[in-house]
């Protein structure tokens, strides 16, 4: 994860000042990306296409999946590598911008997932959620994701580091 590296800059006769600087660029090779996110989206789909007792075929439901593994991934890629660079450094600010963004991308992500749905199935008929669902199951879905990072003490919204 990126994060802000502080240093303990000290001139002679002063006292200690930290400075702060800009967050890293987040990277990461595209096959581990690729492996952790289709992973997530085999496991996932199996549950749903499980707990669907057959109304959704694995495949599709491996597919669904995907639009939040994947696509949640380069929503937080969007969030750390474009806009909290952009951002001021206060941690109230920064934690407004990552739950507006997951909010916006969660609605973005279900979209896709519905139309994809509609594209590939019959479930044109089926009735749509409100639009801001996924928006906050997001939020929820990102939350626990961060929550098992920090507990692993990785970088996370949780200890300011993430």
């Amino acid at each position: 994860m990126a994060k802000a590296i502080k240093t303990d800059q000290r001139g002679p006769g002063e006292g200690a000042k930290m400075v702060t600087a800009r967050w890293q660029p987040h990277r990461e090779p595209m096959h581990v990306t690729a492996l952790r996110t289709v992973g997530i989206a085999v496991v996932a789909g199996s549950v749903l296409a499980l707990a669907s007792r057959g109304r959704i075929a694995w495949p599709m439901a491996v597919l669904l999946v995907l639009w939040f593994s994947l696509g949640g991934h380069f929503v937080e890629l969007w969030y750390l590598n474009w806009l909290r660079p952009r951002l001021p450094d206060a941690r109230g600010t920064q934690i407004a911008a990552r739950l507006a963004t997951w909010f916006a991308g969660g609605v973005l992500l279900a979209f896709g997932m519905a139309l994809s749905a509609r594209v590939l199935t019959d479930a044109r008929s089926a009735r749509q959620p409100s639009w801001w669902i996924g928006g906050v199951a997001f939020i929820g879905l990102e939350l626990v994701v961060h929550l098992l990072l920090h507990l692993r003490g990785r970088s996370s919204i949780y200890n300011g580091r993430g």
